[in-house]
């Protein structure tokens, strides 16, 4: 099967309370996915974000059936990621969809050989060049940043003490940006290059942690000042894609039209 170099992320930004029929729509989403053949689809579950109406969700241990941020992500080609939006749009009504640049390096065949992917266009350029801006969508798209902090679990807000990724998100509900997810590594490494692993029992541990928030680049250029001031070791990178947003009843959605 070949595969080239230049495809789309599509990323679809939920509750995983939200249904569609007897399913949840994000394991709907996934099955949808496999219908119209695209190659893989992943689901990541946040534990602290915000909602399609802008609530705070936070993961409580002793709740059985609670709401919380999950995420959708999957890459192929335009017509594939075309197909799979005329199934889903038509009954997703809240949340974000994002599309952007994704460029496939590497890829196993059937007999699982390893090949390179053909050489693409430079993966660092605008969004207007990219596949992503010729997805068709039902709504108007527009041009947006997706931003992602990366920090670590127990980083702490320099303001009042309180947990970072907690303001983080906070922060970026008094912005009234579209949303914010956090979502928690199982290993990895920061400025210190000490590696941090949930390990069986461990309960004190300083996990990687990733707040990825999206919005129109005027909101989130907006937000970097508000950022800066508290986040103190991390890092922090900007990523332009093209946003669909979906809100509950009286929540503004875009329109713009897509370059």
């Amino acid at each position: 099967m070949k595969i080239d170099a230049e495809q789309v992320l599509c990323r679809f930004q939920l509750s995983n309370l939200t249904r569609h029929g007897y399913h949840a729509l994000n394991e709907w989403i996934v099955t949808q996915a496999r219908r119209v053949g695209v190659q893989g689809a992943t689901v990541l579950r946040g534990f602290y974000g915000m909602g399609a109406d802008g609530e705070i969700l936070e993961l409580r241990t002793w709740s059985l059936l609670q709401e919380r941020p999950v995420i959708v992500e999957v890459v192929d080609e335009r017509p594939r990621i075309d197909d799979l939006l005329a199934r889903v749009e038509p009954v997703f009504t809240r949340g974000v969809i994002t599309l952007e640049r994704a460029h496939v390096l590497l890829y196993r065949t059937a007999t699982h050989e390893k090949r390179s992917a053909t050489t693409g266009p430079n993966v660092v350029s605008t969004v207007h060049a990219s596949a992503a801006s010729g997805v068709r969508t039902m709504k108007m798209a527009e041009n947006g940043v997706l931003l992602r902090v990366f920090i670590g679990e127990n980083d702490r807000d320099p303001v009042d003490g309180g947990t970072l990724y907690q303001a983080i998100v906070r922060r970026a509900h008094d912005a009234r940006l579209a949303g914010a997810t956090v979502l928690r590594g199982v290993v990895g490494y920061g400025r210190h290059a000490r590696i941090h692993s949930a390990k069986w029992l461990e309960t004190a541990i300083d996990l990687p942690l990733v707040i990825e928030i999206v919005d129109v680049e005027e909101k989130i250029e907006a937000f970097l000042p508000t950022l800066d001031a508290v986040v103190g070791e991390g890092l922090v990178t900007l990523e332009a894609v093209h946003i669909v947003k979906y809100g509950a009843q009286g929540r503004e959605v875009a329109r713009t039209q897509p370059s």
